[in-house]
């Protein structure tokens, strides 16, 4: 049989992204007959014998059924399934929903709220790519009465530094004022991109600190009244959604 590479192995067969596949290269969670994988490598999946995290992902076994649920991720809880330090993560969370999932971009620790995760190597890929433009909705909770100019402000475009030292510009977000007053003010982001710590960022840039950050919706498919660290299964419907705007 031709060999095919790790990443589009995975993918194919809905273990994880190609990226969440390179993630694990990276960290060496990945071994091809006893052997630390290495980025690049190959694989025949008839004769070769595969693990993550020490789990056998080749041979004939039929693949999992594609599963697609919905977390309320915690704040505190790490957006991981393997973390070297011991920390609670989403994996905890899932270890119950009867197959792997894996997240579809993540949410920092300190930021709770909707946190899709799925087996669906394709469809998870394609949400992440930087052309989708599935809005992604956030209810934020900043220190102190913010003034109007401010949240003017914080809607309008702005450049961020990248680690590398490279200027990024963000396109506007949209910004709808919940409630103001008793020393904090609420407000509501909508972004069409997601950069690392972004709204993090956004609001350091201008002074703002942040209580609290919850992500409430990803365009129609929205966190409603699940429980902080608790998931159900999407819909038929919020599948679709999610297919369609992929």
């Amino acid at each position: 049989m031709e060999k095919i590479r790790i990443q589009k192995y995975l993918s194919e067969r809905g273990v994880m992204s190609r990226r969440a596949a390179d993630s694990a290269l990276a960290a060496g969670r990945i071994a091809i007959n006893g052997t630390t994988a290495k980025p690049g490598d190959k694989i025949d999946p008839a004769s070769d014998t595969l693990k993550i995290d020490g789990r056998i992902v080749t041979g004939g076994a039929v693949p999992s059924p594609r599963t697609y649920i919905m977390l309320n991720k915690p704040v505190g809880v790490v957006t991981t399934m393997h973390d070297e330090r011991g920390r609670r993560s989403v994996a905890d969370l899932t270890a119950d929903v009867g197959v792997r999932v894996y997240p579809v971009g993540r949410l920092d620790m300190y930021s709770g709220g909707l946190l899709l995760l799925t087996n669906d190597g394709e469809l998870a890929a394609r949400l992440m790519h930087p052309r989708h433009e599935i809005p992604k909705i956030y209810r934020i909770t900043l220190v102190g009465d913010v003034p109007d100019a401010t949240l003017d402000e914080l809607a309008e475009p702005m450049t961020i530094i990248e680690a590398d030292g490279t200027p990024y510009a963000l396109a506007p977000v949209g910004v709808e004022l919940i409630f103001r007053g008793g020393g904090e003010t609420t407000v509501e982001l909508t972004l069409k991109e997601g950069r690392n710590r972004q709204i993090r960022r956004m609001c350091a840039a201008l002074g703002l600190k942040i209580k609290r950050l919850t992500r409430t919706a990803i365009g129609d498919v929205k966190l409603g009244s699940l429980p902080p660290g608790k998931w159900r299964h999407l819909t038929e419907n919020e599948i679709a959604y999610l297919s369609d705007k992929s």
